[in-house]
This record gives structure tokens, C-alpha cells and sequence, in this order.
């Protein structure tokens, strides 16, 4: 190994041992898709100038597009200026990280494809001292996983291995994880037949961002939350993810997925598990995934007969966001006129368990809603007697609003601003006792005055620890798949034009959904939240 191979770091000393990397290579398969531009490398970047790489390691970009090393570096930077402007770029530090990026052209399907990746990967094992560990990073649509995961076993550049085996090689995974239960079972089939489960790292971005990995920390290290976190003193959960975005340029991937497949089924089935779970005994990754598979698997199973009683779909129509008009989904590039893909989706879920029996937790996502925002929102019991009933400033018969009626909630704000806010009353000031709703605000950004890093930054790092706490399982992956089901062989009759078909359009794009999700949430008494 050269001197020149070494990329010095001077944020590396002092790094904890348990969180250093060690050297290694990783394969961007995809490379020059938006993914990659936007979100990898910017996170390889901020990675490697927090001192959170290793001096020796190497990045390979591929794809089937021709271009030359500096080619990519020269785009690399550019993209890392473009969409990660929080980042403290210095002209320095970014030559040396460049130094470690090469890009190599290829056909992933193509018998032999990566037997040139094999040489290269050794003379970067020589030039770099990668210690021939490898992780592979699959940003390739999801019909490429087989036939790549196929290819780079003839090539020898994956096998099976034990968690203690090295050199080691990782294969990260992008969802979707299949597009129902069967593909999904088949996808990880075919992963398993060369790979080992603790090699496979499917990726969910939601499980990355700083209040989601806070749930845990929450829960568990404050002694106030936890005794509290139970069928006994909470009433419900909401869960809300929410866009103004519509399909934009995706018309023909979500034609097949719909907000089913492309949110509920992975992104809040993952929260919903993280919120519900029992304490984990340990910290060791596998205990904290056995708690997350055990509540998904005490979800209560929605039979077809339950789908219109459980479930909301709804699809935009015209309308305003931001006071500019936008088209209906329906009109939107490359999709169907009458399609019945839906762009909403409300759950009513429920838990056969003792934490949870009787309390239902609502999740909701669509596009082109009111505003953007991910949130999880617990709903405590109101107080057992109304000692200060007549007290909220309200007269006799004057109709309050939520926040002034409600009992304490407690929210998790995912995004846009990342934080947690808790609602109680208090006495407002003066010589009569009048109740007034306060929020107690924590935000990420104001209380420790420095950058919070971004989902991927924290995935992939874990992922070169070889920590998988925040990927998803194959027992997780195939029991939410499970679960949603049902649904997806209700709503998919209507999309293939073999069943009833929905009264498509139902909400106006700027709105917060159609009005039969207010309904099913109505139907036990309670209502969403004003956002």
C-alpha cells in the first residue's frame, strides 16, 4: 500500500473502538441515478469529514452510462454542493475524499459483469488497504436485485459467510423488499440462496432520522414515559405522513405501487413497531429486531370482510397548493385517465396484546395533502374526574376548539423540524382559574446547535459497523407484507378493473383527504389531529 492510498483524517483520533470502521470498499450499484447524487455520496462525504470513515477505504460508482473517473468525481461535487448545502465543504478535504472515488461502466445482468469489478476491487485492496470487505449498495430498480445479487456470486464477490468471518461483504437493499407477499418471499430467496440474513441490510430511510431513532432513547432511558406507555393511560396513537408533493415524474412506478405499497407497507409499519414494541433486553441489534417482528406479529390480522371498516383509499383530484393549481392525479404524466390507484391510505389498526388491547393506532399517508409532515402523535386518557370542568375560559354552551378540550398528547415530529412537543394544561394568569393548552417544545436544532445528520448517514455507517438495529428483517418484512395483504388483493381488484371501482377522485390536492378517513376515525370516537 502506497502512502498516497492513506487519506488522513485528524477527526479519526480518539474515536471510541466499538464505533470505529473498519477499511473497506463500497459498490454503488445505480450510481448515476438521483439516489446516489442526492443522498449517498452527500452522506459518504459528511461521513468522512466527521472523522466517521476509516484513512483506508474506497468508493466504486457503476452503472451502464460510459464516463471516466473524473467525470464522476466532477459530478459527485457538484451534487454534494447542490443538495447538501448544510455540509462544510472545503476544496481540501474534498480532494482527498475524491481521491477514493472511482466509477466503472457496466451491464448488471450480463453473464460476467462484474468479473472486471472483481480485478479492480483487488488493486483497490492493494492501493487502498480496503481488507477486501465490500458492501454492495443496490440504488438499481427493484427488478436488477436478482439477477445482480446473481451475478456477483458467479464473480465470487459474495457468498455465504458467519458473522465473524473476514474480510466481510455486505449487500444493502433499497425498497420496495417485493411488490406483495409472494415477491417478497421470492426476493428473499433468492438473497439467501448466496447470502447469509446478516449480510442483507434492507434499507428504510424512516428508521434513520434522529426522532425516530429518539423513540427508543425516550421510551426507555426516562423513567416518566414508559410506566405510562399502555393500554391503561393511553387512548390512541396517530401517525401521519404527509406530502404537498404529487407523483411528479414517477406516474408509471406508482401506477404500480400506490401509497399501500410505497408507504404504509414499510415506512409506518416500521414506526408503528418502534412505538409499540416492548423493551428490547439489550442493545445488541438482534434484541431490539426480535421486539419489533414480536408486536408486528401481534398486529390483528384485517380479513377481507373487515377491509371497508379498517381501511381508507382515497386520490387527489385538481386543487391549490401553496395558492398555485395543480392537476389532478388522474391527469398527471404517464398515467391512466380512469386509474384507481390510490395516492391515500388510512388504517385503523389494532394489537392482540396486553400493552395495547383496546387501543387503536391510526396511521394515515397521501400526496398533495395541506402540508408536509411526518409525525407521531400518543394520545393520553383525559383525567378520571373534570375537577376544572367550566374552567377552559369557555361560556356556558360555547363549542371549544380541539386544543382546548383535548387531554394531553405527546408528539414526535419527524420532519420538517425535527423534535418533541408535549401538550398540558396550566393556569393562565389573573385572579380567576382559567385553563389554558401549553406545548413544551424540544427541537433538534435549536438545543444542540449542530447539524443533525441525515438518515442515510446514520444507515449506512451502521451498516459499515455491521449494526443492523435499524434495517429491516426478512421475519419483519415478510410478517408486515402479511398483514397488508388483504388489502392489497381488495384494492388491486379495483386497479385491474375486475371489482368495484372507487368514487376516484375523493379529496382536492391541498386538502387533508377524503372525508371517509375523518368518518373512520370518527367511528370510535375520536378525530385527526389539526396539522
Amino acid at each position: 500500500m502506497t502512502q498516497s492510498a492513506v487519506v488522513e483524517n485528524p477527526l479519526l483520533e480518539g474515536l471510541p473502538k466499538d464505533r470505529a470502521v473498519d477499511p473497506f470498499a463500497m459498490v454503488i450499484l445505480g450510481a448515476h441515478g438521483d439516489l446516489t447524487k442526492r443522498k449517498l455520496l452527500p452522506a459518504l462525504y459528511a461521513l468522512y469529514i466527521d472523522g466517521l470513515l476509516p484513512r483506508t477505504f474506497a468508493v466504486v460508482g457503476m452503472s451502464r452510462t460510459v464516463i471516466q473517473d473524473d467525470a464522476f468525481r466532477n459530478s459527485m461535487k457538484e451534487a454534494i454542493q447542490k443538495y447538501a448545502p448544510d455540509l462544510k465543504f472545503e476544496e481540501e478535504s474534498w480532494n482527498r475524499f475524491a481521491s477514493c472515488l472511482y466509477y466503472r461502466p457496466s451491464n448488471f445482468t450480463e453473464e460476467g459483469s462484474f468479473d472486471e469489478l472483481a480485478k479492480f476491487l483487488e488493486e483497490l485492496k492493494d492501493k487502498h488497504g480496503t481488507g477486501g470487505n465490500h458492501v454492495f449498495y443496490m440504488s438499481t430498480p427493484p427488478s436488477l436485485y436478482e439477477p445482480i445479487v446473481t451475478q456477483l456470486a458467479k464473480s465470487k464477490l459474495v457468498s455465504k459467510k458467519n458473522v465473524t468471518d473476514k474480510p466481510w461483504q455486505r449487500v444493502i437493499v433499497e425498497k420496495p423488499f417485493g411488490h406483495d407477499l409472494a415477491s417478497s418471499l421470492g426476493l428473499d430467496d433468492h438473497l439467501h440462496k448466496v447470502l447469509s440474513e446478516h449480510q442483507v441490510y434492507r434499507i428504510d430511510h424512516y428508521l434513520g432520522k434522529e426522532t425516530v431513532q429518539n423513540i427508543m432513547v425516550l421510551r426507555f432511558a426516562n423513567g416518566i414515559f414508559e410506566p405510562l406507555w399502555n393500554q391503561k393511560h393511553v387512548d390512541h396513537v396517530q401517525i401521519t405522513i404527509a406530502e404537498t408533493l404529487g407523483v411528479e415524474e414517477r406516474g408509471p412506478y406508482y401506477e404500480e405501487s400506490g401509497c399501500l405499497r410505497d408507504m404504509i407497507q414499510n415506512h409506518m409499519l416500521q414506526l408503528v413497531s418502534l412505538v409499540a414494541m416492548e423493551p428490547p433486553a439489550s442493545l445488541e441489534p438482534e434484541a431490539s429486531r426480535d421486539e419489533k417482528a414480536k408486536v408486528l406479529k401481534a398486529l390483528r390480522p384485517i380479513f377481507p370482510e373487515d377491509v371497508d371498516r379498517c381501511a381508507v383509499r382515497g386520490q387527489y383530484g385538481e386543487g391549490y397548493i401553496n395558492g398555485a393549481k395543480v392537476p389532478g392525479y388522474r391527469q398527471e404524466d404517464r398515467v391512466a385517465p380512469d386509474s384507481a390507484t390510490e395516492t391515500y391510505a388510512a388504517l385503523k389498526l389494532t394489537f392482540d396484546n396486553w400493552r395495547w388491547a383496546g387501543v387503536p393506532f391510526y396511521v394515515r399517508s397521501g400526496k398533495r395533502l395541506a402540508k408536509s409532515l411526518s409525525e407521531i402523535a400518543i394520545h393520553f386518557k383525559s383525567a378520571p374526574h373534570s375537577l376544572f370542568a367550566g374552567l377552559t375560559g369557555l361560556k356556558a354552551g360555547q363549542k371549544g376548539d380541539d386544543d382546548q378540550l383535548s387531554p394531553n398528547v405527546l408528539v414526535l415530529k419527524i420532519q420538517p423540524d425535527e423534535g418533541i412537543s408535549l401538550k398540558f394544561a396550566t393556569k393562565q394568569p389573573g385572579a380567576t382559574t382559567q385553563i389554558r393548552w401549553l406545548n413544551m417544545d424540544f427541537n433538534y436544532g435549536t438545543a444542540f446547535g449542530v447539524r443533525s445528520p441525515s438518515a442515510y448517514e446514520r444507515l449506512i455507517h451502521d451498516c459499515l459497523l455491521g449494526d443492523a438495529s435499524l434495517f429491516a428483517r426478512t421475519d419483519s418484512v415478510e410478517t408486515s407484507w402479511r398483514f397488508i395483504q388483504p388489502l392489497l388483493d381488495n384494492w388491486d381488484l379495483a386497479k385491474q378493473k375486475k371489482g368495484p371501482q372507487p368514487r376516484f377522485p375523493n379529496y382536492a390536492a391541498g386538502s387533508w383527504g377524503p372525508a371517509e378517513a375523518d368518518e373512520l376515525i370518527a367511528s370510535t370516537g375520536h378525530s385527526w389531529r389539526r396539522l
